[in-house]
């Protein structure tokens, strides 16, 4: 029996779980589980796979994405570049990590955005998925510039966002986890009467499907997308980057 799971601090909001064991019963895969391990500290991971040594596969999430890399013996270059990693495969005791968060983001943007030369996106947030987002942007050739709460070289902070700045960022991506269930109530401190129908606003939140960030969008006629193209989007790519020899 071929193990697959999750690893992250609090997995009660997991789709991981879900979609995967769905994609192993309507493809008739009888050979593979998908389980949820909650860990305190990700320094429990080495207890975790020396306790399964059935596991093959990990994906990994909030909080652990950039904090798993000094555990794995080694790193795909795409995850080595983004400095993050959602995708663990387990060869003969041997760990290497990927990134691909990357591959679902950039490939559901390609979908719901018409990118141009003059692009410009506004990226909310600077963890782990943060780091993917950016590197699918470098990719696509679109401008962007990374909105913290924190003042830092390059960064713009929420306090510096004015209203004048937003018509500069046609695209507006949040990858903070402001919206998540059970937090519905919360949302990114943006100047959103500064909204219009030219704007685009990704939000990797998932749960609920429409956050008050994209509420506060579709009410002005912005175009809105959630996560779940880019969940879909990774969860395929890990499984890939898991069947390879």
């Amino acid at each position: 029996m071929h193990k697959f799971g999750l690893i992250g601090k609090k997995l009660g909001h997991s789709f991981s779980k879900r979609y995967f064991t769905q994609k192993f019963e309507q493809e008739g895969i009888t050979d593979a589980v998908y389980e949820l391990y909650e860990l305190p500290t990700i320094a429990e991971l080495p207890q975790l796979l020396q306790a399964n040594p059935e596991l093959v596969g990990l994906n990994v999430t909030v909080p652990y994405k950039e904090e798993v890399i000094p555990y794995l013996d080694e790193l795909d270059e795409t995850a080595a570049r983004i400095g993050a990693v959602n995708t663990i495969k387990i060869t003969n005791g041997k760990t290497k990590g990927y990134n691909t968060d990357y591959i679902g983001f950039r490939d559901s943007l390609e979908r719901f955005y018409p990118a141009t030369k003059h692009s410009r996106a506004l990226v909310l947030g600077t963890g782990g998925a943060a780091k993917a987002v950016c590197a699918a942007l470098q990719n696509l050739d679109i401008n962007y510039t990374i909105l913290s709460r924190t003042a830092k070289p390059g960064h713009l902070t929420y306090s510096t966002l004015t209203p004048e700045r937003m018509p500069q960022y046609q695209l507006i991506i949040n990858t903070t986890p402001l919206g998540m269930y059970p937090a519905v109530e919360t949302f990114p401190d943006l100047p959103y009467q500064a909204l219009t129908p030219l704007h685009y606003l990704y939000d990797l939140v998932y749960n609920p499907e429409e956050t008050l960030f994209l509420q506060k969008g579709k009410a002005v006629g912005a175009q809105t997308i959630n996560g779940l193209a880019m969940l879909h989007g990774q969860a395929e790519a890990a499984w890939m980057i898991w069947q390879k020899a």
